[in-house]
């Protein structure tokens, strides 16, 4: 991946009004793949008595770092676009613990990127969230 898409997919997520108030930070991207961090923040809590961050933070979280992965992805150029992506809550993520979503581009078409994501607190054996996707892919 050239270090162009890098700089490309790092300003793509700055850019995003919901992804700098979330406060994601992207902490590894290359060759169809990327990590993206989500600190623990009450303000995204869906539930007071539970302290469990809202299911829509987890998914605007998984929505990003599957676009971030097909932006690193060698056969896509930078731009892309959520078609559809299918998410499945496994469990509650654990209130206090950041949330770290990590995604691979495993396929890609002329136009169609297809992508997997997992998302995970500070237990990496047991996911918060599954996900899956397709992403548009523009032409050179």
């Amino acid at each position: 991946m050239s270090e162009h898409n890098v700089q490309i997919a790092r300003q793509f997520i700055k850019a995003i009004p919901h992804a700098t108030a979330l406060g994601m930070e992207l902490t590894q991207i290359e060759n169809g793949s990327a990590e993206i961090r989500m600190p623990y923040n009450a303000k995204f809590v869906g539930d007071p008595k539970t302290g469990v961050i809202h299911g829509g933070a987890v998914s605007a979280l998984m929505d990003t770092c599957c676009g971030a992965a097909v932006m690193s992805h060698p056969k896509s150029p930078s731009a892309t676009a959520t078609i559809d992506l299918r998410i499945d809550y496994m469990r509650p993520a654990t209130p206090g613990q950041d949330i770290v979503t990590r995604a691979h581009c495993y396929h890609i078409t002329r136009s169609v990127a297809f992508v997997r994501a997992q998302a995970f607190d500070d237990d990496m054996e047991n996911p918060v969230a599954s996900a899956t996707g397709a992403f548009t892919v523009e032409g050179k």
